[in-house]
């Protein structure tokens, strides 16, 4: 088991992601501190209940006082806000990550929030679903999956910062994750094609069936539930991430435009050859994801 490279851990936001954090640091590395803010007294009670933590709160100061590492697990557009409250309570030299799907826009107002206080390291685990709140969160979460890490491109102390995101790789390693650093740039480019586009057209999907053919979705079969999966997800989330990220989102979705028009195309031809094609390239590509 890879050695844990923080005592002293604070998550903010008790939901999927933090409670899962929260349980996996319980299960495999149970000497570690851990502390948990949520924003409902709820969702601090079910943290409390759970004895996951040695302190759950509604108050920021508390769970931040002396944390190694904080990791913010609240929607993406809440998190500098988040930052900026927590900074005067956080040690010297303080790690801050997320578990966000957006990362220039993150990296630019949590370190700005921070005012210097602590390092900001970006962090992407790709382990969610569309569940959410604590009831869903499972210690396995993180097992195999793997997680973006997303350093500043240019950090104030380059020698320092390198030492804090290799720490940061370090932690998601012990969770269970393959680790693989991106640029936030680069980052937000990727998850555009790979993460927020196929929400998108997951949402695409189903509202074009409900508003042109909505007594067909009474015999839906697992096709259409496993291609809309994604589409349960919170929207007050998802809408955060679309906004922060519309650039990748705007080019990946015209893309997929292009490819529809394409398969249109083909279809007013009788064009069999050409859509054989493309199913088979498809198949070729998505049989390769599943080796992997």
């Amino acid at each position: 088991m890879n050695p844990f490279p923080f005592q002293r851990i604070a998550i903010f936001g008790p939901g999927l992601l933090g409670g899962s954090l929260a349980l996996a640091c319980h299960a495999r590395h149970p000497e570690v501190r851990v502390r948990v803010w949520g924003r409902r007294e709820a969702a601090v009670r079910a943290l409390a209940d759970a004895a996951l933590a040695e302190l759950a709160s509604t108050d920021v100061a508390a769970v931040a006082e002396g944390a190694e590492l904080v990791i913010l697990c609240v929607p993406v557009e809440r998190m500098a806000a988040l930052a900026a409250q927590m900074a005067e309570h956080l040690p010297e030299q303080a790690v801050v990550t997320d578990v966000g799907s957006v990362k220039a826009m993150v990296h630019e107002q949590v370190a700005s929030a921070l005012r210097g206080r602590a390092h900001f390291v970006g962090s992407h685990p790709m382990a969610g679903s569309e569940q959410t709140g604590f009831e869903s969160a499972r210690a396995d979460l993180f097992e195999g999956a793997t997680c973006l890490v997303t350093p500043d491109p240019e950090p104030p102390d380059p020698s320092l910062y390198e030492a804090q995101v290799a720490r940061v790789a370090q932690f998601w390693c012990a969770l269970g994750c393959h680790v693989t650093q991106l640029t936030p740039a680069a980052h937000d480019a990727a998850v555009g094609w790979i993460s927020h586009l196929p929400h998108l057209l997951a949402a695409a999907l189903v509202n074009t069936v409900a508003e042109r053919a909505p007594d067909a979705l009474a015999f839906c079969g697992p096709g259409f539930r496993d291609t809309t999966r994604v589409a349960a997800g919170p929207p007050e989330m998802w809408t955060g991430i679309f906004t922060q990220n519309r650039a990748a989102l705007r080019d990946s979705t015209e893309a997929m435009i292009e490819k529809l028009r394409d398969f249109a195309t083909l279809l007013d031809g009788i064009d069999e050859s050409g859509v054989r094609q493309r199913l088979t390239a498809a198949k070729l590509v998505r049989d390769r994801l599943h080796k992997h």
